[in-house]
């Protein structure tokens, strides 16, 4: 079913370009997708079709149609979900590490979005046919907590906290090396790198600001274990600054792949040794529920690869 939203325009939005406009009263939507909507025709100004760069102005009233989405694109398979809590407006889900997020180039099963579409019949239409329900992304091989959509209005409010940073998100990590200072803070612009674009990095033609916070929570001599937080949410923002202070997250091949040294506990270093995934964890996700308009946090235990790496830790270097 087509989605309808209307929006009248505030004194202080007052000459705005109606496409930023737009954008910002469904930050859910790309600035091509509200484009694509607005060359359509299915945005219309006090009933009239406009231009993507018309200045809005005082009390006009802004009606954008959501085209029912087309066929997903996205096949359903019956991938296992760690499903933390579900409703009629979200899902919060505990991904296993080594699940990509949506399909994308060169990849159309085997992510979460195939699996979530097996599970819900109804999602969020913001994110187009590959990305129903997707509000926000943790890397392929992170695991830990990620809220879906289900619907557009639950989509628009969590997008707009993403947005304005008004959500709790704490990650914790094992990192290479013994961390000097119990606290620290990592403020490094980042963007797609300059000789490898599938990475992140300083060395960027469009750098972002990005900052990162960490605290320690125990050390092992060789390894760390800390508990991160961001004010900002850049793609592998954490892997990239924690690699660049010489802390890279253990089991990372991209940013930071590190050999054992021949002294450490020779099962601590197997366990490290065979490591497939990072040992990163989105811990914590907290955000105003769309429906309930209550302030409502979820947590998610370790993986088990983190498990079974601490505990030998615990074991051969305490």
């Amino acid at each position: 079913m087509e989605a309808t939203h209307t929006f009248v325009v505030r004194s202080h939005e007052v000459t705005k370009r109606l496409d930023i406009f737009i954008s910002e009263k469904l930050p859910g939507l790309t600035r091509s997708g509200v484009k694509n909507l607005i060359t359509k025709g299915l945005v219309t100004i006090d009933g009239h079709v406009a231009k993507a760069s018309h200045r809005v102005r005082d009390s006009e009233e802004v009606l954008v149609r959501l085209p029912e989405p087309e066929p997903p694109g996205v096949e359903p398979e019956p991938i296992p979900l760690d499903i933390i809590y579900e409703d009629r407006d979200v899902i919060v889900i505990n991904k296993q590490a080594g699940l990509t997020v949506h399909p994308g180039a060169g990849r159309k099963t085997g992510t979460l979005v195939n699996a979530l579409v097996h599970h819900i019949k109804n999602l969020s239409s913001i994110g187009g046919p590959l990305r129903p329900g997707i509000v926000h992304r943790i890397d392929k091989d992170t695991s830990g907590l990620i809220v879906v959509a289900k619907n557009d209005r639950s989509h628009i409010s969590l997008a707009k906290q993403f947005k304005d940073h008004t959500t709790t998100r704490r990650y914790h990590a094992l990192v290479w090396g013994s961390i000097k200072d119990d606290e620290g803070t990592v403020d490094l612009p980042i963007g797609r790198d300059t000789r490898d674009r599938k990475k992140i990095s300083p060395r960027t033609r469009r750098a972002r600001r990005a900052v990162t916070r960490y605290r320690v929570l125990k050390r092992w001599g060789w390894l760390t274990l800390v508990e991160v937080t961001l004010d900002t949410g850049r793609t592998h923002q954490v892997r990239v600054h924690l690699s660049s202070i010489k802390h890279p997250v253990v089991g990372d091949r991209v940013y930071g792949k590190r050999t054992p040294p021949p002294n450490m506990a020779k099962p601590v270093a197997d366990e490290i040794k065979g490591l497939k995934e990072n040992c990163l964890h989105a811990m914590t996700l907290g955000f105003v529920h769309p429906g309930k308009d209550e302030y409502m946090v979820f947590k998610a235990p370790y993986p088990r690869h983190m498990v079974e790496l601490i505990r030998l830790l615990e074991e051969r270097c305490s």
